[in-house]
């Protein structure tokens, strides 16, 4: 117990997390329901109280780590194979071409409504399901059920088919003209989500009345699609979808955190979250998941407490002589690199405290060993963010718009007058599950970051001074999600 109450340090930094975090939650006007909620709603509690309950938990949480988790316990190979017949029958291969041929004739639907349906982006089946189904959705799906985008991507299963065609007709496999670097890391894969986000959040942008046309996604869908089909001819098909492919490489971030695996051909069963342990081995990988935070964080800013902010350099961007679509694109972008260098200052000061620890290695390896802690905060941020958003929108995706894809006037379902319910959950219950996932997740990336503190440091005393940084920087991510959640606007 002294561990943790008697030390100074713990007093002091503890009391700073407890005290500095919540006040940003102190300086939110009239808390709003968070994205995509329509209208305005009296949260059941205030907002500084919430902060105050979420930093509490985190305080808490971290005491009972460093008293009852004495030894590492996600950092060992826990795998073993499960379901041996029903392994077989999902992982057989004509299971497998079923689900790349669903992918790409998903991909073909995008595609097509994108470039022959209504221009309407809420009655165009490729908006919803590429920013919704597919964007959330999946993250949702790899969470629980592992890296089941694999099996569903579109662009592995076409180079697959390809390179089937070419073995047969040369009768020998065509080796890679090119060997992946390793320094290149993930990070091609960093860039094609900032790119894919800054199409959504920037671009597609709805205001000044800019919004995205479903033609843009159709046009960005086969531009995507063509520089995926290069990149695979060059480096191999199975290389680029591990390393380089955004989508692949994105979601197979998140399914880290499942139980499920599939490892030499069969399906098994790990120690959930133990598969984010080695994360950050690959150069790129802390990268990818500070911009997924932050691009989060950016999307709930601008819906409240940027908004003044933006308005004003716009104007000032907009006076230098720029047109007002082009102002608009240049503004969002310089935002957008603002708030994802604010989340990589936040953690990386976190770092430069754990590296005062004696013992500790080189910032740089400190960073990478405690990138996976942060996947559970990207998760808890799309969650309370998008709740909402997936909620309804997934009722239009899977009724409407699946019925008339073209928005034309079609019903190949017969679902085609449906609506959408908004009384399914109400605002008090959006409102618990957001902050409920934020404090989840931060509780959750607090036990990895200690797991691997143990790992490191290999004794309690050292790792959990390591930790008090840590703990303010989980505080200080769980109350800036409270915050963005309070000044969210219809």
């Amino acid at each position: 117990m002294g561990l943790f109450v008697k030390r100074r340090s713990w007093i002091a930094v503890a009391g700073l997390a407890l005290v500095a975090g919540p006040a940003a939650a102190l300086a939110a006007p009239e808390p709003a329901l968070a994205h995509a909620l329509v209208g305005k709603q009296d949260l059941p509690i205030p907002t500084w109280l919430f902060a105050w309950g979420a930093s509490l938990v985190l305080i808490v949480s971290f005491a009972l780590l460093s008293v009852a988790w004495k030894e590492p316990r996600l950092q060992r190979d826990s795998w073993r194979p499960r379901w041996g017949r029903l392994s077989g029958i999902l992982l057989s291969t004509p299971v497998q071409i079923f689900c790349g041929l669903f992918g790409v004739i998903l991909l073909v639907v995008v595609v097509y409504s994108g470039l022959n349906g209504t221009e309407a982006p809420d009655r165009n089946f490729s908006i919803t399901f590429v920013f919704v189904t597919f964007w959330l959705g999946l993250v949702l799906l790899s969470v629980l059920f592992g890296d089941v985008f694999r099996a569903l991507n579109p662009w592995r299963a076409t180079g697959r088919a390809f390179a089937s065609v070419f073995r047969l007709a040369a009768g020998q496999s065509r080796p890679s003209p090119l060997s992946y670097p390793r320094w290149l890391g993930h990070w091609p894969a960093v860039a094609g989500i900032l790119a894919f986000v800054w199409l959504e959040l920037v671009y597609g942008a709805s205001g000044l009345s800019l919004g995205l046309r479903p033609e843009d996604v159709a046009v960005a869908a086969l531009v995507y699609t063509g520089l995926t089909f290069v990149a695979m001819a060059l480096f191999g098909v199975e290389r680029w979808i591990e390393r380089g492919e955004a989508f692949s490489v994105y979601f197979r971030m998140f399914s880290e955190l499942s139980p499920v695996e599939v490892r030499e051909g069969r399906l098994g069963l790990r120690r959930p979250l133990s598969g984010a342990t080695s994360w950050g081995e690959v150069p790129g990988s802390l990268a990818l998941v500070l911009v997924a935070i932050g691009v989060t964080s950016y999307d709930g800013a601008t819906e409240g407490a940027l908004a003044d902010p933006i308005t004003e350099t716009f104007d000032l961007i907009r006076d230098a002589g720029l047109g007002v679509v082009a102002a608009f694109r240049v503004n969002g972008t310089i935002w957008m690199a603002l708030v994802i260098g604010a989340v990589v200052l936040l953690f990386m000061l976190g770092v430069r405290g754990m590296h005062t620890v004696k013992g500790s290695p080189p910032v740089r390896e400190l960073a990478r060993s405690f990138a996976h802690t942060l996947i559970p905060i990207a998760l808890a941020y799309l969650v309370a963010h998008y709740f909402s958003l997936f909620v309804y929108q997934e009722q239009a995706q899977f009724t409407y718009l699946l019925s008339d894809p073209l928005g034309d006037g079609s019903d190949l379902f017969g679902t085609a007058s449906s609506g959408v319910d908004y009384g399914l959950i109400g605002a008090n219950g959006v409102w618990y599950t957001q902050v409920g996932a934020l404090i989840v997740g931060h509780v959750v990336a607090l036990t990895l970051a200690h797991d691997r503190a143990l790992a490191i440091y290999g004794d309690s005393r050292p790792a959990a001074s390591s930790q008090y940084w840590m703990l303010a920087v989980m505080v200080g991510f769980t109350c800036l999600g409270l915050f963005l959640l309070s000044q969210a606007n219809a």
